[in-house]
């Protein structure tokens, strides 16, 4: 077990070197208890992560390292970053995290930070040497912060001298006016260690406490419970006896504050664990979008998209409220059966409260089904309204206005039918179920009396048990309301949820790519790449051999026997028929689609070598004009969201070069805040020509290695065109263009 002990040594002490990085995360893992049951491999870095200087980084290369090894073991490394004035509150809250050191305070190799913990008191750090040392968010902050504050320490100490501040105030005045010249500058070098979004969901609940939270909210009912049968029997039995004297009294007071506390735990628990599961649902859903295959949602409308969104809301809303009322329903019908069974009534009392239970169980079946019935006319009509809705120009122009809301009427007609099939249904689920225990729990209780005489206790049992049991049965059927609703809507974001559970593609044995790769080849290579030059000498950029593709597997071969090589300055021009299978082509050479047989490779590596995301990045399509899109942001983050974001000036300035090149300068002097404008549906229209150049520049600015273009040209005018043939020639490394002949 490691010691814990208060932080003493200098910094690079507690730091962990570059080289032994790999051991820290591993560590991390085991510590938090996040490891998979993955195969351990040699995870340390490789040698050349190091840039120029002995303590700079290849930023981009430590980056697709940390993603590797964090999917070998199943986490995820997130990068973030805090400004100067937000630190010390950032750090209060972070871990398990890895910090890099600033150079002053690692000069020989870069070192990490590893922090398992932090509150707003102490931050737990993991030392090489597996020890756990003690120090605080304030000096964390201190440390990281060092390169920041270096070049205006001299100034501000001098500053404060002059100004004579005394000495036990010169480390706030300090501060404050640190804050207030370096409050926006930014604290990078973080890296947040935590489960991969794909991680089984259990060991996801498990890592956020929510069995821990389960238990409490359990434990809470059931204490509440408890509390509030025994001081209904301490009240009854006195009011029964007529021994109402004051220790009752006080016993029944007693266990009224009791029911009271546990009630307070149970409310707390059951907060918590609705933000918690909450957040996982919402988690699990997104990754689950983002993993999505094109060819899932390629024929899917805005107004289906946007039907999953609110299922998922529903999903959340309804699961949840509805499991926490079936759970606390279930116990109390659990304690009303027994305390039935204890009373007057005996087991046939309780056994009319088992039966009356299934009553429910079968209303709530039937709902189910129209249930099911009634949600998909709700979302055919949504779809219907959304897509009008976006295509309103279009009905302006084609549409009939005699005949404008036909088809909303006949969609509304059809929707008020299962509504109302579902509405009579209510009446019998909330109505029936607790007012029809009311009368038939009380004309067992009253037969019981008739039949043979009992002790008050046993009336007093039976009473309280009865009042339970109607309890019960009202929230039962809010609950099974609820549980259907979510049970409909998980039809919608079940997908989400199992392409959030496939296994990511991890690499095999990925080399680690940067973009900057190619110039290390030679700087002759690199300039005939540059002029568009084809350069015979250099091996092949990709390589093409035997491939065959099907989209099903009993379908015919989409394409059979396909072999092609691609060479630094090489540009291929594709011609063929619609279906002839030319953008089937390019998706597997972008890596879109695997091929059912055959070879392919990119610089000598196959795409499980080198990972879905390096392939991706390397070989970059641009996809037919309908198949892309213009997100509802700035045109910078259009243009620069497959480069890198936040962008950097050298990023923004290649935009607007590439812009320019391909005759957007116009568009950019229109703009009033250029580059910083917001395009898309709610922002600035573009025509299908400045749409087809901004893709073109989108995929330009990735700086790939293959550049691929599904007739992406079409829409341009000649003069357009030639410009934009151009700038694509002119500065795509090696270049695919698909067109109809």
């Amino acid at each position: 077990m490691a010691q814990e002990t208060e932080e003493s040594k200098p910094w690079p002490a507690l730091a962990w070197p570059l080289s032994r990085l790999g051991e820290a995360i591993e560590e991390i893992a085991r510590r938090q208890k996040l490891l998979s049951p993955s195969p351990v491999r040699n995870l340390n870095p490789p040698h050349d992560l190091s840039g120029p200087g002995e303590a700079e980084l290849d930023e981009e290369r430590l980056a697709q390292w940390l993603d590797t090894v964090a999917g070998v073991w199943g986490l995820e490394v997130e990068p973030v970053q805090a400004s100067y004035a937000e630190a010390v509150s950032f750090l209060c809250g972070v871990g398990p995290a890895l910090f890099r050191l600033p150079d002053g305070l690692s000069p020989s190799e870069p070192q990490f930070l590893v922090v398992l913990s932090s509150s707003r008191w102490r931050s737990l750090l993991l030392d090489p040497d597996l020890t756990l040392r003690h120090t605080t968010p304030q000096q964390l902050r201190d440390a990281l912060c060092s390169a920041l504050e270096a070049p205006h320490q001299t100034w501000v100490d001098d500053f404060c001298a002059q100004l004579g501040v005394s000495p036990h105030r010169q480390a706030r005045a300090r501060q404050a006016i640190m804050t207030a010249q370096l409050g926006s500058q930014v604290m990078g070098g973080c890296w947040l260690v935590r489960l991969a979004p794909n991680a089984p969901l259990w060991r996801q609940a498990r890592d956020a406490s929510l069995p821990r939270t389960a238990i409490a909210l359990v434990s809470g009912y059931l204490g509440q419970l408890t509390a509030t049968v025994v001081a209904w029997w301490l009240i009854g039995h006195s009011a029964l006896t007529g021994q109402l004297d004051r220790a009752w009294l006080l016993g029944w007071g007693l266990m009224l504050l009791t029911a009271i506390a546990f009630q307070g735990l149970a409310i707390t628990a059951q907060g918590r664990l609705g933000v918690g599961a909450g957040g996982l649902i919402k988690i699990r859903l997104l990754y689950g979008a983002l993993r999505l295959q094109p060819q899932d949602i390629r024929h899917q409308g805005a107004g289906q998209l946007l039907g999953r969104v609110s299922e998922s809301e529903a999903v959340e809303l309804l699961a949840l409220g509805g499991g926490m009322a079936l759970v606390l329903s279930a116990m109390q019908l659990a304690m009303a059966t027994g305390l039935l069974a204890m009373g007057a009534g005996s087991w046939p009392h309780a056994l009319l409260l088992v039966f009356w239970v299934t009553i429910p169980l079968a209303i709530i079946w039937r709902y189910a089904l129209r249930h099911e019935v009634w949600a998909d006319a709700h979302r055919e009509m949504n779809n219907d309204l959304v897509e009008r809705m976006v295509g309103h120009r279009t009905r302006l122009a084609q549409e009939d206005r005699a005949s404008w809301h036909d088809e909303e009427d006949q969609l509304l007609e059809r929707y008020s039918q299962h509504a109302q099939a579902l509405d009579r249904l209510l009446p019998l689920l909330q109505g029936l179920t607790p007012r029809g225990w009311m009368l038939f729990g009380l004309l067992g209780m009253v037969a019981a009396l008739l039949m043979a005489p009992h002790s008050p206790m046993q009336v007093a049992i039976s009473l309280g048990g009865f009042l339970l049991a109607l309890q019960a049965l009202t929230q039962l059927a809010t609950g099974l309301q609820s549980l259907a609703g979510a049970t409909t809507a998980w039809r919608q974001i079940g997908p989400l949820f199992r392409a959030a559970g496939h296994p990511r593609d991890m690499p095999s044995n990925r080399p680690l790519v940067s973009r900057q790769a190619p110039a290390r080849q030679g700087g002759e290579a690199k300039r005939g790449e540059e002029r568009g030059e084809k350069n015979a000498t250099q091996p092949p950029v990709m390589t093409v051999r035997d491939v065959t593709f099907r989209y099903r597997q009993a379908g015919s071969q989409i394409l059979q026997g396909c072999s092609l090589s691609i060479r630094p300055g090489d540009r291929l021009l594709l011609e063929g028929p619609s279906g002839g299978g030319k953008s089937t082509l390019a998706t597997l050479l972008a890596g879109q689609r695997l091929p059912e047989s055959g070879l392919l490779l990119l610089r000598g590596h196959d795409r499980v070598t080198l990972g879905p995301e390096t392939w991706r990045r390397r070989v970059v399509m641009a996809p037919q004009f309908h198949e892309n899109h213009v997100i509802t942001n700035t045109l910078a983050f259009n243009l620069l969201m497959g480069r890198r974001w936040p962008p950097t000036p050298e990023d923004l300035a290649d935009a607007e070069a590439v812009c320019r090149e391909l005759g957007l300068d116009d568009l950019l002097e229109r703009m009033p805040a250029g580059l910083q404008q917001m395009v898309g549906e709610s922002g600035w229209q573009l025509s299908h020509g400045e749409r087809s150049r901004l893709y073109i520049a989108r995929a330009l600015l990735q700086e790939a290695d293959v550049l691929i273009f599904d007739e992406s040209f079409g829409a341009l005018d000649p003069e357009n065109l030639q410009r934009a043939l151009r700038c694509v020639l002119r500065r795509a490394p090696a270049l695919v263009v698909i067109a109809h002949p």
